[in-house]
C-alpha cells in the first residue's frame, strides 16, 4: 500500500525564475505534496523498474512506441507531461522519454537484435508495474528480464 506523504512549504528551497513548464503539487495553502511513498514501513521517493525485453518484435515502430508508453502511463494513473522519441538509420532503433509528473519512462531499443531497454520510475500513487503487461503485450518479447529498486529511501533515525 502506498501512501503519500506531505511536506510544509518552508521546508522547500524557493526556485526563483522559473522559466520551464511546471506541475502544481500544492495541496493547501502551505503544504505541498513530495510524492514519497510509504510500503512495508518503508518510506521512499519510488520504485524504478529496469525491464530488458529480449526477442522482441516491432521496436523500429514509432506510432506503436508512442501508443505503447502512452498506455503504460495510463495503467500506470500517472500524469504525462511530455514525450520524445528519435528513430535511428539504418536499423530503425528507437531512444526516448516520457517525463511525468510521477518521474519518466525511458526507452532504448535496438531492432537487429530484438532487444529493449525500459526504465519506468515513479513515485507516488502510481504503480510502475501496471507497465509490465502493456510492454508484453505491444512487443510480445520471448524473456522479460525486470529487477526492482527502492529509491530515494530515507533511513531510520
Amino acid at each position: 500500500m502506498y501512501n503519500n506523504t506531505l511536506v510544509k512549504r518552508d521546508n522547500v528551497k524557493a526556485i526563483a525564475l522559473q522559466t520551464w513548464p511546471g506541475h502544481n503539487n500544492l495541496v493547501g495553502e502551505d503544504t505541498f505534496q513530495d510524492h514519497f511513498t510509504e510500503r512495508e514501513g518503508k518510506v521512499f521517493a519510488g520504485v524504478h523498474l529496469i525491464l530488458d525485453l529480449w526477442g522482441a518484435k516491432h521496436l523500429d515502430n514509432l506510432e506503436r512506441m508512442e501508443k505503447a508508453l502512452r498506455d503504460c502511463i495510463k495503467k500506470a494513473d500517472a500524469t504525462l507531461l511530455h514525450i520524445h522519441l528519435h528513430h535511428f538509420t539504418p536499423n530503425g532503433g528507437i531512444s526516448g522519454v516520457a517525463v511525468l509528473a510521477e518521474s519518466h519512462i525511458s526507452v532504448h531499443t535496438w531492432p537487429e537484435r530484438d532487444f529493449a531497454a525500459f526504465d519506468i520510475f515513479m513515485c507516488g500513487d502510481s504503480r510502475p508495474e501496471e507497465a509490465i503487461s502493456v510492454l508484453k503485450q505491444a512487443f510480445y518479447p520471448k524473456q522479460m528480464n525486470i529487477t526492482e529498486q527502492l529509491r530515494g529511501v530515507v533511513a531510520n533515525e
